[in-house]
């Protein structure tokens, strides 16, 4: 199961998240622990700025940004709306 550590960014959008939301991520991230590569989160890398990092989906709406420090443990970067990877 994968280790996930958070940089603050993440923490403190986090914590603004409606509560709908973050029941969805929690759910999401259950998987993510499991399988990132899951097609229930459509992981997908990212490229230009964010080339290296990946992201996956909470919903429609919402992502998640990360990077893999190895093979056991993720870096959870951001989260958001499209608006991350701007």
């Amino acid at each position: 199961m994968l280790e996930i550590r958070t940089l603050p960014r993440f923490d403190k959008r986090y914590r603004k998240l409606a509560k709908p939301v973050k029941e969805s991520a929690k759910k999401k991230e259950r998987i993510f622990r499991e399988n990132p590569h899951d097609p229930a989160l459509e992981t997908h890398k990212l490229h230009g700025k964010d080339r290296g990092a990946w992201a996956f989906s909470i919903d429609r709406k919402y992502r998640i940004k990360f990077i893999f420090l190895s093979e056991t443990e993720v870096l959870f970067l951001d989260v958001g709306t499209h608006a991350i990877y701007g």
